[in-house]
């Protein structure tokens, strides 16, 4: 008889089972493990690219906030020594434009008016100081204009260019004709030159001023006059005329604060001869005294110093009758030299220089 038989296949064992199920999650956390170490590969990469793409922005930040930065500007503000800003800087240029066109005008009152007013405002401004003393000397008031640099020179080298130029002002020039000197300093003598102007046959080679110590005066100046005639020119000394005006200021408006002196004024030749019949130079002494409390006279007035100077003669310069000012305000302020030959000019010189401006020669045959 024919058997059935049922086939039955065999069971899995559990520990196969349960085997694979591990090999299959540990598998998946291997896999899981190789993407996480990639990604943490890659996002350090992108995170490094990124920040040297934005690193111009920091220093486009500092680019523009570097001009803004305000220590500078406040210790360049606290600093006396450093420059003006531009703001005080362009009103200055203002106002010394301003004053220029005045005084080319010739309104040297509006233009002084101003530059006061500027002064007021800032004291230490060396340069709109520098442009009043340069228009009080224009007009020939050395008192302002001394003290005008003198204020510049009390600021120091901070004021710069014109620090310089007011210490070389108080030294020498314009101002040093009305500064103080003392008594038993003498002055500084011009400086020589053996130059005689071209087609001129006479030259002044030197000038000095020496002030004298007298208790009884209260100016006593000599003046030395060296002449010196061309080598090649054979000289008449009779036809030789040297003229020394003296000059005094007062304390009055310009044009009227210049006058001829009417102090004691003298003459005397200091070399033999004085007829220039060698090559050597001749030395004429001019005094000026002006005594103390010296009671006027209306001959006191000098209309030309030394017209009368004869080469073989000594004595006292002519005199022109006529009122004067009170003696008591008049200080000495410079002199003018002339020298002519048969009735032409020859050389001529003068402290301060305005004065050949303001006092020309009536000879126009001068070389």
């Amino acid at each position: 008889m024919p058997a059935l038989t049922f086939y039955s296949p065999p069971r899995a064992d559990r520990s196969f089972t349960i085997g694979l199920g591990v090999v299959i999650v540990l598998a998946a956390a291997e896999l899981c493990s190789f993407g996480l170490f990639y990604a943490s590969k890659i996002r350090p990469a992108h995170a490094a690219a990124a920040p040297a793409k934005a690193a111009p922005a920091p220093a486009a930040v500092a680019s523009r906030a570097t001009p803004a930065a305000p220590p500078p500007v406040a210790q360049a503000s606290a600093n006396p020594v450093s420059p003006p800003s531009t703001s005080v800087l362009s009103t200055s240029d203002r106002l010394l434009k301003e004053v220029a066109a005045l005084r080319e005008r010739g309104d040297t009152t509006t233009a002084l008016a101003r530059l006061q007013q500027a002064s007021e405002k800032d004291p230490k401004n060396a340069q709109v100081l520098a442009e009043m003393a340069t228009i009080y000397e224009s007009i020939l008031n050395f008192d302002r204009s001394n003290e005008t640099w003198r204020r510049i020179q009390e600021i120091g080298p901070s004021a710069g260019a014109s620090y310089e130029l007011a210490v070389a002002k108080l030294k020498s020039g314009v101002a040093a004709a009305t500064a103080p000197t003392s008594p038993e300093q003498p002055a500084a003598p011009s400086t020589p030159t053996d130059a005689i102007p071209n087609g001129a046959v006479l030259g002044i080679s030197d000038i000095s001023e020496t002030e004298n110590p007298d208790p009884d005066a209260e100016t006593d100046l000599l003046l030395k006059i060296s002449v010196k005639r061309r080598a090649d020119v054979v000289i008449d000394h009779t036809k030789v005329k040297i003229q020394v005006y003296f000059y005094d200021s007062l304390p009055e408006p310009p044009p009227n604060n210049i006058k001829l002196t009417d102090a004691d004024v003298s003459y005397e030749w200091l070399t033999p001869n004085h007829d220039w019949a060698d090559t050597n130079t001749e030395i004429l002494a001019v005094t000026y005294v002006r005594p103390k409390n010296k009671a006027l006279s209306s001959e006191a007035a000098l209309a030309a110093a030394a017209a009368g100077i004869n080469p073989t003669k000594k004595g006292k310069l002519a005199a022109k009758p006529g009122p004067v000012p009170d003696s008591s305000q008049r200080k000495y302020l410079g002199y003018i030299v002339r020298i002519s030959y048969n009735d032409q000019l020859q050389d001529q010189r003068a402290v301060p220089t305005k004065l050949l401006t303001l006092f020309p020669s009536s000879n126009t045959n001068s070389p």
